[in-house]
């Protein structure tokens, strides 16, 4: 496994902070001016011994969740594939969630050491915000009030048909997260990729290694999945790993500190390891420490340091 990051914002101190901890791969959001700004990315972490090894977020996918897309967002889509496959960037990893994102009711849950994490409670959905996210500069978010499940399960084979040959040519590695928070439905809209059947249903779609999974380990523990049997059960299909803890259900949970959730984070790198699973392993949504008021909900730096830190101890313990 290779320990990985996002960096917000990809300063170059916290390349440096990075690199000082142990990180190997670096994770890049989808570019504001499009995958031109790819290149330099790559040149950017690779002057910190980083490579480049996924993009996620903030893609110009939305149009093609909800079947409004007019041939912009596939074009979109097509282009960054074959730009990550020039660059020889390995991962992508997409959502399905229609016309949202991540979502939470709060965004200063306290933790250990009043530490601020981020919540999410069903009562409080008409409360519900997705901490840092945006359309991509090159769409307008679609607008939509409702969408059932079927409709979604049709949208996604559709533009897998469309995406999937484009990333086999390009090598590229198409890794789908969780639905955040896994519910049957968010606001009046269906959701899909909620539960551990339905992923087996994703990669039972098409029988390619390019057609994977992002195990985003919080999203499988609110879906009441048994974390290390999930991942034997999806390990041959998991492209890309998102390393944290809920306590809760997919109803109302709350994030934790990686050391501090109802998971047996041991058993849980043991288990990707007999999986066979050696691509990047984040930290994924940590707490914001004591002077991280002003950053990013879920993806400050001072409590990903400490996460680098713990998931190496992990990794080598179980070599």
């Amino acid at each position: 496994m290779r320990l990985a990051t996002v960096l917000t914002p990809p300063t170059p101190e916290h390349f440096q902070l990075a690199a000082q901890c142990g990180v190997t791969d670096f994770v890049a959001r989808y570019p504001e001016n499009g995958p031109s700004e790819l290149g330099p990315l790559k040149h950017q972490a690779a002057t910190f011994g980083l490579a480049l090894s996924a993009v996620e977020g903030l893609l110009p996918i939305e149009k093609l969740i909800v079947g409004q897309d007019d041939g912009t967002d596939l074009e979109a889509m097509k282009r960054l594939i074959t730009t990550m496959g020039e660059l020889e960037i390995p991962v992508l990893c997409y959502n399905f969630m229609p016309a949202t994102d991540w979502g939470r009711t709060t965004l200063d849950a306290p933790e250990r050491g009043d530490a601020k994490v981020t919540k999410f409670d069903i009562q409080d959905v008409d409360q519900v915000v997705v901490p840092g996210h945006k359309p991509s500069s090159a769409q307008a978010g679609p607008t939509i009030d409702t969408i059932d499940a079927s409709t979604l399960w049709d949208n996604l084979q559709q533009m897998l048909d469309q995406l999937l040959p484009v990333a086999e040519d390009a090598g590229v590695k198409l890794a789908m997260h969780p639905d955040d928070p896994p519910l049957p439905a968010l606001l009046g809209k269906a959701r899909i990729m909620n539960s551990v059947e339905n992923f087996q249903r994703l990669v039972q779609l098409y029988d390619s290694p390019n057609n994977g999974i992002c195990f985003c380990q919080g999203n499988f523990v609110a879906m009441g999945a048994n974390i290390p049997q999930a991942i034997g059960q999806l390990g041959p299909h998991i492209h890309y790993v998102h390393f944290r803890d809920v306590r809760g259900s997919a109803e109302c949970f709350t994030e934790t500190f990686h050391d501090n959730g109802p998971t047996d984070m041991v058993a849980a790198i043991k288990a990707y390891r007999e999986a066979g699973f050696d691509g990047p392993i984040r930290p994924d949504h940590v707490p914001q420490l004591a002077g991280e008021d002003n950053g990013e909900p879920g993806y400050t730096m001072l409590g990903r340091l400490y996460a680098y830190g713990y998931i190496q101890a992990l990794l080598q313990a179980t070599e």
